[in-house]
């Protein structure tokens, strides 16, 4: 196939030490509408090849310093895609065999004929189509993932934005019951927060208890008002009708995919329960517990001493802290993972700081 005189020039990098050949040989590509860049040994060209890059390569086998297979070799080296088209002479045959199994693309047997050129040149200018097709492909496939995840990153953005919001509606379920609740939840989710990082969990288990703590409570929609909001000490068939509370949140939860409920659901029912297993609702012991429910239940106890309710009041920082890790009949450590505790001690400075910014 000749060149296409209407597309741009195909430059052929042509390399042989006979004068006569390479002259003849530029002669009948400038013909054909290729553009030949002579060069009369190999090193010449490779230094050249730095500058720019051929399209195509036709080199003689026998020149002084570096044959046509240890230039091939050299070529492809730096240059993997760049087709080289090796001309040897008759009794050469095998050496061309040598230079396909080294890479080649082409050989062409001297004394040449116009058509062996022309065909080879042809396979070439295929090939460098092929080469260009390709390269345009990727560009264009990179493109279309880049532009493709961006726009599902941004309906993953709006799909989380709309589940949070799902669940900040939810809460307000149990806000609405409560005048406090709104910010008892917002300070579930910090404290949460806090010791998920000071045990070194994964970010993604930090950002999901972050949303399910808020649900901790969602079951106290089924509590009556009459119980759920008396002024005075419960009695203890009204505390057993508040325990249920972790199994109704537990249900409101049940069956969702969605790994951040499936969180919540576990926080519901297990947020009560005890290490030393005298918890509620089934007396769940030790690691039988999640451990986000083990992180919740200290969370909720902090809370709990801390806020004022009309029948206690409230307590200091240092009162809850010294209650929680020393005691005081009601409360003990052992009610609490020791793992948890020791975290909740390494950073109890910042519980502090989260009640006094969200009461």
């Amino acid at each position: 196939m000749v060149n296409d005189k209407n597309s741009k020039k195909i430059n052929v990098m042509l390399v042989d030490d006979d004068m006569f050949v390479l002259d003849s040989l530029s002669t009948l590509l400038e013909i054909l509408g290729y553009n030949p860049l002579k060069f009369s040994d190999a090193l010449t060209a490779l230094t050249a090849m730095e500058q720019g890059l051929p399209d195509v390569i036709i080199t003689d086998y026998k020149m002084p310093q570096m044959n046509g297979v240890e230039f091939l070799e050299n070529v492809h080296d730096r240059y993997p895609e760049l087709p080289v088209i090796i001309m040897t002479a008759y009794a050469e045959v095998d050496v061309a065999i040598e230079a396909l199994k080294k890479g080649a693309f082409d050989f062409v047997v001297k004394p040449y004929k116009t058509e062996q050129i022309t065909q080879a040149l042809d396979k070439a200018n295929r090939y460098i189509r092929y080469v260009e097709l390709e390269k345009n492909y990727k560009v264009l496939l990179e493109k279309t993932v880049k532009e493709r995840t961006s726009e599902l990153l941004a309906a993953l953005t709006e799909l989380k934005e709309a589940n949070v919001e799902v669940v900040q509606r939810l809460v307000k379920a149990s806000e609405y019951r409560d005048e406090d609740t709104g910010e008892h939840i917002k300070r579930m989710s910090y404290y949460t927060k806090a010791i998920a990082e000071e045990l070194k969990l994964s970010s993604n288990f930090v950002e999901t208890i972050m949303f399910a703590s808020m649900m901790h409570d969602i079951g106290k929609v089924g509590i009556s008002d009459t119980i759920l909001l008396k002024p005075t000490k419960l009695t203890p068939e009204e505390f057993e009708i508040i325990k249920s509370h972790t199994i109704i949140g537990a249900e409101i939860l049940a069956g969702s995919h969605l790994p951040y409920l499936k969180m919540a659901e576990n926080i519901a029912l297990t947020h009560h329960e005890r290490w030393d297993g005298t918890g509620y609702p089934h007396g769940l012991k030790g690691e039988d517990i999640p451990i986000e429910g083990r992180i919740l239940i200290i969370c909720d106890q902090y809370d709990a001493l801390r806020s004022k309710r009309p029948y206690k009041k409230g307590l200091s920082h240092e009162e809850v802290f010294k209650i929680i890790t020393e005691g005081d009949g009601r409360t003990l450590p052992e009610h609490f993972d020791p793992d948890v505790l020791n975290a909740f001690k390494r950073c109890e400075k910042l519980f502090d700081d989260i009640y006094n910014s969200h009461s």
